[in-house]
């Protein structure tokens, strides 16, 4: 029986190591796709002598802290409504769902969004958005927020992983990009250290 439950401890390890694998190479490859799509002139929102000197994003560090099983509850009867943009124009979305979890033992709660634009395509329509601030914006990050995309979970859990979160297009050049603002109840007063970076230098 001792024998058992140790083999049983043995392969939990091997799962849970596993999984932790998988985790990492899925932030790495978000990593270096952003990378891809940053240096591709067709794709990236660099422009002129901005795109010539990026190389690559800064990150910080991966963390699997931020890598976060939150509870998911969704929105009944959703209202749709207009979100403001960084251009001074509106977007169309509508409250999916709101994310509730802890960090370092505090409890945190954010809304999560859908695109009513986005929902109608076919490619899309699974398609959640998650705009956020905390407490590195205007430091190691843009002082706009940052930006997390979702798809619809399956149950009442979804996963939130910072670590995939990403500067608005506005970041790095806010003539040609209409990017939506961050509302005040997905403010989070706590520091998030993971995801991409901002660093002036590298765009202006």
């Amino acid at each position: 029986m001792k024998k058992l439950s140790f083999l049983f401890v043995i392969f939990s390890l091997f799962l849970n190591s596993q999984t932790k694998n998988e985790d990492v190479e899925a932030i790495k490859k978000f990593q270096n796709d952003l990378n891809v799509e940053y240096l591709n002139p067709k794709e990236s929102p660099l422009r002129g002598e901005n795109l010539r000197k990026f190389k690559q994003h800064p990150f910080f560090p991966i963390d699997l802290k931020y890598r976060i099983k939150a509870k998911f509850t969704k929105t009944e009867n959703p209202v749709p409504f207009e979100l403001p943009t960084s251009s001074g124009n509106f977007k169309k979305y509508q409250e999916f769902g709101k994310a509730d979890f802890e960090i370092d033992g505090k409890n945190y709660s954010l809304t999560i969004y859908q695109s009513l634009d986005l929902m109608k395509m076919e490619k899309y329509k699974d398609y959640l958005f998650l705009p956020f601030r905390d407490d590195t914006n205007g430091k190691e990050t843009y002082g706009g927020g940052k930006y997390m995309d979702l798809r619809i979970p399956e149950g009442n859990e979804i996963i939130l992983d910072f670590n995939q979160s990403y500067q608005p297009y506005c970041a790095y050049n806010a003539l040609d990009y209409n990017c939506p603002i961050v509302p005040e109840k997905n403010k989070l007063s706590v520091r998030i250290e993971a995801g991409v970076m901002y660093e002036d230098i590298y765009y202006h």
